[in-house]
């Protein structure tokens, strides 16, 4: 019988987030972040993360009291200040207290798409001219020049699902399919927080869209019921 991958609250499930780790966050611009997920993680006061998120100002009152307390030193985000939110961002950025790294939606994804399939990186043809590709190797392909963009891997990766059976089995429900199952495949430990928690079998496998083998840990939402 397959071994449950349910926790028993959210800061059990992120107990062993360490300093200095890489965490991929889901969530797309102020939906379906995983609010008790970071919570969990602020109150355990790590240090020098660096946090990659689709903007600073998703689930802006979680992240950013991470960012507050002292917890990142790093965000890689395609929009890292956010309109009438990011002023705490911003103002670390300028302090020097606080490195951005600026990565347009399609290459994060496809960063961190390469990551899960485990290939060396992808030739994209974005960013030709702009400060985006210095640095970096450039390669015509098919007669277009493109940009080399290597994979971005995380330690950690905290998502938010619908629905999930004990064995890591996710259903995602509207904007939560966008984001997460790049985020998921490019962890090393995924950990997924949900809003119901179903037994193995309970689930339609044709409903499937991540599996459980991508997902490390299920937490409930707190207002998840059970089954």
């Amino acid at each position: 019988m397959a071994s449950s991958k349910l926790y028993d609250s959210a800061a059990a499930a992120v107990a062993d987030i360490h300093d200095s780790a890489t965490v991929l966050l889901g969530g797309v611009s102020g939906t379906n972040a995983p609010t008790a997920l970071v919570s969990a993680l602020a109150d355990r006061q790590v240090r020098g993360l660096t946090c990659v998120c689709d903007s600073t100002y998703y689930g802006a009152e979680v992240l950013h009291r991470l960012v507050a307390a002292g917890c990142v030193s790093r965000i890689i985000s395609p929009a890292p200040f956010g309109s009438g939110q990011g002023d705490m961002v911003h103002e670390l950025w300028r302090s020097g207290d606080l490195a951005i790294e600026v990565v347009p939606w399609g290459t994060l994804a496809e960063r961190m798409r390469s990551a899960g399939a485990g290939i060396g990186g992808v030739f994209l043809p974005v960013g030709i001219g702009t400060r985006f590709a210095e640095g970096k190797e450039i390669r015509e392909v098919n007669g277009v020049e493109c940009v080399f963009e290597p994979p971005l891997r995380g330690d950690f990766a905290l998502i938010r699902a619908n629905r999930a059976d004990s064995v890591g089995n996710l259903v995602y429900e509207g904007a939560q399919r966008g984001w997460n199952s790049a985020v998921v495949s490019a962890a090393r430990i995924a950990i997924a927080e949900v809003d119901h928690v179903v037994e193995p079998g309970d689930i339609d496998p044709e409903q499937v869209i991540t599996p459980g083998i991508f997902v490390n840990r299920i937490a409930r939402a707190s207002s998840a019921p059970i089954g």
